[in-house]
């Protein structure tokens, strides 16, 4: 009967697909009088999904890393980041299989998703419980609000080396109110051209710090002590952690595929491109300037002044506002269910009530305002749960059963042939993340974000301004 069994769960699966590919085909051929529109603005194939997860996984992000090379040194920094691209890799196919997991079963209860957007927390309700959503959602969605908060600091740090007649808390309010109009872009399906977009600008981004950076040279009496502390050491680890862990949306993501069961290697794929940005730019500017970067947060604070400079700030802040939503569409859809909206089909009417969301991550960015030490304080504290313990931790819990894993709705990866081998490596996850990323890395960023505090205090005007304002020209 097994077998039989394992052919008619195949055969729905299928037919599901199939399913939800005709419904992709039939809204492109309704809409076939508004072809311009539903090219750019509704996707659902694997290269959008890698489109999204490539862009979303490289943002801000990119201007930190020489920061972070100047804390752990040119070796660490490339092996860092090599191996948390290849964990995040890995932890964003875990959940990719909970997902076709739980949607499985799901579907042969015969429940719908039409209009309703599958979600993290909802994955682990369906799979292991009601304490597990409770966890899923409480982590994942603080991770998600801090991430949004980052993007804010991010637009301000950024714009402030093109404009400094204003300060950064001022900046932060502009942009804020800029960020907030990402309430109208209804979900995931809707970021085709943005999520292209976005990874041109980035690639611009990374490859003009690496030219850039080349071409000014090493400056006079350069150093490159690090690593010289454990705290910057560990502080540096995780900001390169949270690098890798832009996999907290990978649920949205494979939900607006129209067919998701096709998505288990795009985040790999899109790692390995990610890669070809973040290691030449990061290792250049830290060869350039050595440990000037310790003071530095923001690369671009020590790249002299040029056009060309001016164009890659621009697209970074059009990158970051595309992230920003990126980060904000799963709060949203979070919220809309709370307060009963996530079925209304009026983008005017959600618009409106998404707006609340907005609000606490403006208030935070004012308060911290710390570019790249907050970085490694989420990375450690939250990124390292929800991305990677918890995925990690649900898999094991949902196939510890042989019935489970008899009747599993993907087969094991071609790479890995036994049960066995998939509890090594998620057990080598757990416990490598729980000591390292949490344990030494939330030890280390709290105590770099507390001397933050310290020394700029909260709600700081212009974090890491110079005191001559012409020196940056």
């Amino acid at each position: 009967m097994l077998p039989q069994k394992q052919a008619e769960e195949s055969m729905m699966s299928s037919l599901n697909q199939t399913i939800e590919h005709e419904e992709g085909e039939g809204e492109k051929e309704d809409s076939s009088s508004f072809s311009l529109k539903s090219l750019l603005w509704h996707g659902g194939s694997v290269y959008d999904a890698w489109f999204s997860c490539a862009s979303n996984q490289v943002a801000q992000v990119l201007l930190t890393l020489p920061y972070s090379f100047s804390q752990l040194g040119m070796l660490s920094g490339i092996i860092f980041q090599v191996f948390y691209g290849l964990l995040g890799s890995w932890t964003a196919y875990i959940i990719s299989i909970l997902y076709i997991e739980y949607r499985s079963r799901k579907e042969k209860e015969n429940v719908s998703f039409k209009n309703h957007v599958i979600q993290w927390f909802e994955v682990l309700d369906g799979l292991l419980g009601p304490y597990w959503k409770a966890i899923g959602l409480a982590f994942n969605c603080t991770f998600l609000l801090f991430g949004s908060v980052i993007q804010l600091i991010a637009c301000a740090s950024n714009i402030y080396y093109i404009n400094d007649k204003l300060d950064k808390r001022t900046w932060t309010y502009i942009f804020g109110a800029c960020c907030a109009t990402t309430v109208f872009i209804p979900s995931f399906h809707n970021y085709r051209i943005w999520s292209f977009l976005g990874l041109g600008m980035t690639t611009y981004t990374a490859w003009y710090l690496t030219i850039a950076a080349l071409v000014h040279g090493q400056v006079e009496n350069v150093t490159h002590s690090g690593p010289t502390k454990l705290v910057l050491y560990f502080t540096g680890a995780t900001n390169i952690l949270y690098t890798f862990g832009g996999h907290a949306v990978t649920v949205e993501i494979m939900h607006a595929m129209w067919k998701p069961q096709k998505f288990k290697y795009v985040y790999l794929f899109a790692t390995l491109y990610v890669f070809t940005l973040t290691l030449p730019s990061a290792a250049a500017v830290y060869w350039a300037f050595g440990d000037k970067l310790l003071d530095h947060s923001n690369a671009f604070s020590l790249i002299p002044h040029s056009p060309w400079r001016d164009a890659a700030i621009i697209l970074m802040l059009i990158h970051q506002f595309i992230t920003f939503g990126f980060a904000c569409t799963p709060l949203y859809f979070v919220w809309e269910k709370v307060i009963g909206m996530h079925d209304t089909k009026s983008i005017c009417v959600r618009a409106l009530a998404r707006l609340p969301v907005v609000i606490p991550i403006w208030f935070l960015a004012i308060i911290f305002p710390f570019f790249g030490p907050i970085n490694s304080a989420v990375g450690a504290l939250l990124v390292s749960f929800t991305v990677y313990i918890i995925p990690a931790l649900a898999h094991m819990l949902t196939y510890r059963s042989p019935s489970a894993r008899q009747n599993a709705a993907e087969k094991l990866p071609a790479f890995i042939r036994s049960w066995t081998a998939m509890y090594v490596v998620n057990a080598f996850v757990v416990v490598w993340v729980l000591v390292v990323g949490f344990g030494f890395g939330g030890w280390a960023s709290m105590a770099n974000f507390i001397k933050q505090v310290d020394t700029f205090g909260l709600f700081a005007k212009c974090y890491q301004c110079p005191s001559n304002h012409t020196s940056l020209h």
